[in-house]
């Protein structure tokens, strides 16, 4: 009831009445202002605000739900939704299949865009901002929940939780940007998903691959993943996925993988991406081999590859024509690649690679100069990292994403 709610939507009309009053099929286009929650849709709309409309439920509940299939909702701004995780209060829940969804202005709101069980459908140029919470209690700023082909498009995500597709297959996320969030997309059981042409800024994690099978991620600029668990990519149980011309630069770590690929005869393939000024460029946490890592850039980070713990061996992935700004060879023949392979050995690298705790003391004087006397005159065998028989002698141009 409008009595139950904040006092700002007192008086207001309530949106429902035109709902009501539209014909199914017809265009409706309300007369600017503000207008009182919650709305449900049941019937094939086109509803067009204009970019004039305004819809508020006083913070209580879902502002506005889309029950049914092939309708538009566009131009319009919704806010205050109520803030209970039991009730999934979002700004717009969509539960049909063919809708479009464009050109919404979204804030505080808990979840943004709530898409359960939609199939065939397009959401685009959206703006989504979360409620004022801490970050751990804050919505989804997006979420597909048994979702498949549907297009999430332009859309920006600012200062809210997640974007996430649960159990959602064959999605196509392009040209968003995500900031100042935990997880600009999860992945969960969401296979042969398609990440491309994102800007992801100031996130926890840029983009997280868990127990998924195929996808790719595809010309996607991530920056500024730091933090305790700052990751620019990262895998967990994933198999088959494709890691192509990306730039993640500025990353706690730049790809990290646990027990990826998962299952047997399938391949990591990373192919064209730029590592640039990340803490670790890339960590294997569980090494299980089958990834296959060429043509990409390695320059500025403060460590290329590592192990969690020692590597039984190294040879199970495949390095083939990278660029490594610290390799010491020559190229006299000119053919663009080093004459000499390069290797990654570590030495006093060993002792934060083996014990976490130790990474804090990473770059010290005492490790440094531990490591330059290992590397003068060893007293122990460095363990081999990894080995790129073809590696690159001129740094590539690259074309920004």
């Amino acid at each position: 009831m409008l009595i139950e709610r904040d006092p700002r939507v007192h008086g207001l009309k309530p949106f429902q009445d035109l709902v009501d009053a539209a014909a199914p099929g017809s265009v409706l286009r309300p007369p600017p202002g503000t207008y009182a929650g919650p709305v449900v849709i049941g019937k094939p709309l086109v509803i067009d605000g204009g970019g004039a409309v305004t819809i508020d439920a006083g913070d209580r509940g879902t502002v506005m739900s889309l029950n049914a299939d092939d309708s538009v909702v566009r131009g319009l701004r919704l806010t205050g939704s109520g803030a209970s995780h039991d009730t999934d209060d979002s700004c717009l829940d969509v539960r049909g299949h063919r809708n479009v969804v464009e050109d919404l202005e979204i804030d505080n709101c808990l979840f943004g865009i709530d898409l359960k069980q939609v199939n065939n459908s397009v959401v685009r140029r959206n703006r989504i901002r979360s409620k004022d919470l801490d970050l751990g209690v804050r919505g989804d700023g997006l979420r597909l929940w048994y979702s498949h082909d549907n297009l999430i498009e332009a859309n920006e995500i600012v200062d809210s939780r997640d974007m996430v597709a649960w159990y959602s297959h064959r999605n196509v996320f392009r040209a968003n940007v995500g900031r100042r969030s935990r997880y600009s997309i999860h992945f969960m059981f969401a296979d042969d998903n398609l990440v491309e042409g994102n800007s992801f800024y100031d996130n926890a994690v840029g983009v997280y691959f868990m127990y998924t099978k195929g996808g790719a991620a595809r010309r996607n600029l991530i920056s500024h993943a730091t933090g305790a668990t700052g990751m620019g990519i990262g895998f967990k149980e994933a198999s088959g996925t494709l890691i192509e011309d990306n730039e993640i630069i500025y990353c706690g770590i730049g790809v990290g993988s646990d027990l990826s690929p998962f299952e047997p005869d399938t391949t990591i393939e990373l192919r064209g991406n730029r590592f640039a000024y990340n803490g670790l460029a890339i960590q294997f946490n569980s090494e299980t081999g089958g990834n296959n890592v060429r043509d990409n850039v390695f320059e500025g980070n403060l460590t290329q590859v590592s192990y969690g713990g020692r590597s039984d061996n190294p040879e199970k992935n495949f390095w083939e024509g990278n660029y490594w700004d610290d390799y010491q060879g020559f190229d006299r023949d000119q053919d663009g690649y080093g004459d000499q392979e390069h290797e990654v050995l570590a030495y006093a690298d060993r002792i934060w690679m083996e014990f976490p705790t130790a990474r804090f003391f990473r770059s010290s004087p005492v490790l440094e100069l531990l490591d330059f006397l290992e590397r003068l005159a060893p007293f122990s065998f460095p363990d081999l990292i990894l080995r790129d028989e073809k590696p690159r002698f001129a740094k590539p141009r690259r074309v920004a994403p």
